[in-house]
């Protein structure tokens, strides 16, 4: 038997971290915010700090608020995006990403910054006007633990902004850490699809992802790069049409995330099995007949926990499969500090 890695070992660390994350009280101050008095909201992080607020970013929209998400990076570039009269949502499970430290160095002073990081020792939690801590302790490599905790702070955070309490939230997902701890010891058989993979001359790997789910597919990519340094591509709705569709066939597996009923990924699961392309679902319902790893479907935030336990596993096994430690770093580190 392997021995496991470190990131292996924070994978089986979730279901207490998630329980330090719905055990803590989010700051009173996030009540008190009346999103109608900001003249936009700008949600900011890198990777899957970033990837991490699509969900928030679309439920906003959804209510005719004016909101941007945008990786920090870019908003380097474009630092006047930011006003007097801004929200400003940045999270960093560090609290020191390069990108992100600068960007504060250089900003107009928003009206209010709402931080979201594991380290509240860090620059970002020292600014912040309302500091939200992940708790999701310490983690050696690759994000899991973070990126857990990260999604279920954002949700809390998005229940108390729309006027609600986050209470029944809490309450379902503290119901779901006992069945997690029981997959992540017994977890589906996912070898399966990393033979296969390893098996083709030129594998190749894509992950594709609409509505909330498309954190998922993103965050799943680069997740797989640096754990397995496995090239993966990550995708949202209908993008992978626009070009990628060439590389698709018998040399690919595409994993598609979602709840099995949008439109756009049923007709694109069925053009891929069409061409040869070896399509996995990811949710409680398989699209187009196609393979299905499948997650509870009583709510969007359970499925993409379940969904992203899923690809760690998968990073698991092509790491192993490519002759790689899981989660070893090669040429990077935990927190990116370099611009």
């Amino acid at each position: 038997m392997s021995v496991l890695s470190a990131y292996e070992k924070d994978i089986l660390q979730q279901p207490d971290a998630l329980r330090e994350q719905l055990n803590y009280t989010l700051p009173a101050e996030l009540h008190d915010l009346d999103l109608q008095q900001y003249d936009r909201i700008i949600l900011a992080g890198m990777g899957s700090s970033d990837y991490a607020l699509i969900p928030v970013e679309r439920a906003l929209i959804a209510r005719g608020l004016p909101v941007w998400r945008i990786d920090a990076g870019r908003l380097l570039d474009m630092p006047d995006l930011i006003t007097a009269d801004s929200l400003l949502w940045v999270t960093s499970q560090s609290g020191m990403s390069g990108e992100v430290v600068k960007l504060l160095d250089i900003i107009t002073t928003p009206r209010t910054l709402i931080a979201v990081t594991n380290d509240i020792n860090s620059i970002l939690a020292k600014r912040a006007d309302i500091l939200v801590e992940l708790r999701s302790g310490d983690e050696a490599t690759v994000s899991a633990k973070s990126y857990l905790n990260t999604l279920v702070a954002a949700y809390r955070i998005l229940a108390i902004l729309s006027g609600e309490r986050d209470q029944p939230l809490v309450d379902k997902l503290a119901s779901h850490l006992t069945p997690i701890a029981e997959w992540l010891a017994h977890p589906p058989l996912i070898k399966p699809v990393a033979d296969g993979f390893f098996l083709r001359t030129q594998p190749k790997l894509t992950m594709i992802g609409i509505g909330a789910d498309a954190a998922t597919a993103m965050t799943g990519a680069l997740i797989t790069k640096e754990s397995s340094k496995v090239s993966a591509e990550g995708f949202i709705g209908g993008e992978f049409r626009h070009g990628p569709m060439e590389t698709s066939g018998e040399q690919m597996t595409a994993l598609l995330f979602g709840d099995g009923s949008e439109p756009t990924l049923i007709q694109l699961a069925e053009d891929l099995q069409r061409n040869g392309t070896q399509v996995i679902s990811v949710g409680p319902h398989a699209y187009a007949g196609s393979e299905l790893l499948p997650t509870p479907d009583d709510d969007e935030l359970v499925r993409l926990l379940y969904a992203m336990l899923y690809v760690q596993q998968l990073t698991v096994v092509l790491a192993r499969g490519n002759g790689m430690v899981p989660g070893e770093f090669l040429f990077g580190k935990k927190i990116t500090v370099t611009l």
